[in-house]
């Protein structure tokens, strides 16, 4: 039995797994860029994560037809779009910085609830938010220095993040409603067909080799499937904001593959500010749920 003070040992994984996943799917989008194109990566890993979800029967938990025009949303913001911007990105800017950016994930999400509600945030709330983007201007400076092209790419992952922000709160009621994984399932049902036009030329051009093709089965079997099922679970056994916590691995598994795998330069400034961003973050978790 979990305890209500924290999951047990085997619980942690829960929390533990689906952090690793997603901070390894920029590398599998950086591996995937070199066989196809980033419309191609943003249709396979939709359509994957798709077929893995079907594995699960609670992704075809029914879903009342008035929820539809939200989940068609959904699959915009939550997939569609930011799905895209992702691989876009990482065509100017490396994996490691793309993962080192979304440590403000938490931070977006957050002014968008603000905005929805109409309600400004707490002192301390806002305290944290003024760290966690003061972080993420620090992340970025290196790249603002490389050039146009590597400031469209940071451009492209904050519009990302932003769209997650606006997703997370858009799909709150709905998971509440009937869980996470139906609701994402759907949308992802409606991201693969907004992705297709442009994703399926790409990938019927694409040139494969077995490394590009086992980090895009990666990235959508575990990034865009398994990692959302774990997600979901660990929300229901522990609560949504603990199981968040996830997210903090992130920036930190991406960094340290791109440097790794990729031997990508990485400033230390940009460090410094992925520590400070991620500290942000965790004041402004820690704030929130007071």
């Amino acid at each position: 039995m979990i305890s209500s003070k924290g999951p047990a040992s085997g619980g942690w994984l829960l929390l533990l797994i689906p952090g690793l996943i997603w901070g390894a799917s920029f590398l599998f989008i950086a591996e995937g860029l070199s066989a196809v194109g980033p419309y191609g990566i943003a249709f396979l890993r939709i359509l994957i994560g798709f077929v893995t979800l079907a594995l699960f029967p609670a992704a075809r938990k029914p879903i009342d037809r008035a929820d539809w025009p939200t989940i068609a949303a959904l699959g915009v913001v939550w997939f569609a779009f930011p799905l895209t911007m992702f691989p876009l990105a990482e065509q100017r800017v490396s994996s490691a910085m793309t993962g080192m950016l979304n440590g403000a994930n938490p931070l977006f999400t957050v002014i968008v609830a603000a905005l929805i509600a109409r309600r400004a945030p707490t002192v301390s709330v806002l305290v944290s938010l003024a760290i966690g983007m003061a972080g993420t201007v620090l992340i970025a400076i290196p790249a603002v220095g490389e050039g146009q092209s590597s400031i469209i790419g940071i451009v492209m992952i904050m519009s990302a993040l932003l769209s997650y922000g606006v997703a997370l709160n858009v799909a709150r009621p709905l998971q509440q409603k009937y869980g996470g994984t139906p609701v994402i399932w759907r949308g992802q049902m409606v991201g693969l067909l907004l992705t297709a036009p442009l994703g399926i030329p790409e990938t019927a051009r694409a040139q494969w080799s077995l490394v590009p093709l086992l980090s895009l089965i990666a990235l959508g079997a575990l990034g865009t499937g398994v990692a959302y099922v774990l997600m979901a679970t660990a929300a229901g056994r522990f609560g949504a904001a603990r199981a968040s916590g996830t997210t903090f691995l992130i920036p930190v598994v991406a960094l340290a593959l791109g440097v790794m795998l990729r031997n990508e330069r990485v400033q230390t400034i940009s460090v410094i500010g992925c520590l400070v961003c991620l500290t942000g973050a965790w004041l402004m978790k820690r704030a929130s749920s007071h």
